[in-house]
């Protein structure tokens, strides 16, 4: 316990001389040093927010405040996640005030005059249990970061960096709700890299990776809302949410797109055009309950059909509904 009690923080407040020595002279003991002491209730909270203490050994009596109410106030100090072991220190020991004490937030207590195996004990107790809650809290901090890393991963396509498939879907769905609810448009962009096949059979399937992700930076740099998003559809296919966006917004978004991409001159001797390029088919709609997600989808996806059909890199707005 030496070495441990060695590095306690121990906040003593006690108005009475005699027993701040005994205390004191019992703590030295145990190779508890230098504890902080505090002789008032305001000069004890002045103290606690400076120094933050591991175990509070608290006088129920003060000259200005009570003890029950610094209790109170170092309880309402704490930061999530805190916890500061509170032992009181009485002559009154009615089950009253007991009472009273572990409710406004003491742990234990002892009644004076202090005995030095009692204390010894209580405060070998009050170490155990804040070294315990030090571990839970750390478990719990290392877990809440697993699950946050876990449900990046569960939203996040592994290739690209940007938001996967099912993510997508979810967010369109909370998207359309809320426009629909706001009475604004929802606009959906769908891409597609031209004649991706013929650059993964001329390239390698490496660099045909390293060209999706190019895409996929390029589609996200050009999502500026936070409500907004890019996605990856799957394979060479990415799409972008856009609520609270009309037409010619998305019309704007997806030529900014197309134009980053081409900026790439990533080169692709297969095209047409010497380089990767993209295809967008761009759909606006003012959502209701009348109307399909799924059939919003599908009006973008008939979009860039006529966008390829067209000659790709290019893009073209469709409308809700349009059929093959």
């Amino acid at each position: 316990m030496k070495k441990i009690a060695s590095k306690l923080k121990v906040l003593l407040v006690e108005d009475s001389k005699t027993t701040i020595e005994t205390v004191c002279g019992f703590m030295e003991k145990m190779d508890i040093r230098n504890p902080f002491i505090a002789e008032s209730g305001k000069a004890a909270i002045e103290l606690f927010k400076k120094n933050r203490p591991d175990i509070v050994l608290l006088d129920v009596l003060l000259p200005d405040i009570d003890g029950f109410e610094v209790a109170r106030q170092i309880r309402a100090l704490e930061q999530d996640g805190d916890w500061t072991a509170i032992i009181f220190l009485t002559g009154q020991a009615s089950d009253e005030n007991l009472a009273r004490g572990i409710e406004i937030g003491g742990d234990d207590y002892l009644i004076k005059p202090v005995s030095e195996v009692v204390l010894n004990s209580k405060i070998r107790a009050m170490h155990r249990l804040t070294e315990m809650h030090r571990t839970l809290v750390g478990m719990a901090h290392q877990m809440n970061t697993a699950n946050m890393e876990l449900q990046r991963l569960s939203t996040t396509d592994g290739l690209t960096g940007i938001a996967n498939r099912r993510f997508f879907d979810e967010m369109l769905l909370r998207e359309w709700r809320r426009c629909s609810r706001m009475k604004m448009p929802i606009s959906l962009v769908m891409i597609d890299v031209d004649h991706f096949k013929l650059y993964n059979d001329t390239y390698g399937h490496q660099a045909g990776d390293e060209c999706l992700k190019a895409v996929a930076v390029q589609a996200a740099l050009a999502v500026t809302r936070a409500a907004d998003m890019a996605a990856r559809y799957g394979g060479e296919e990415f799409v972008i949410v856009l609520g609270e966006t009309d037409l010619n917004g998305a019309r704007w978004v997806a030529n900014n797109v197309r134009q980053r991409i081409s900026d790439l001159k990533m080169v692709h001797e297969s095209s047409k055009f010497d380089r990767v390029t993209i295809s967008c088919g761009v759909v606006s709609v003012m959502p209701s309950g009348k109307l399909s997600v799924d059939t919003f989808l599908h009006s973008a996806d008939q979009a860039l059909y006529l966008a390829k059909e067209k000659g790709r890199n290019c893009v073209v707005c469709g409308e809700y509904g349009q059929l093959d």
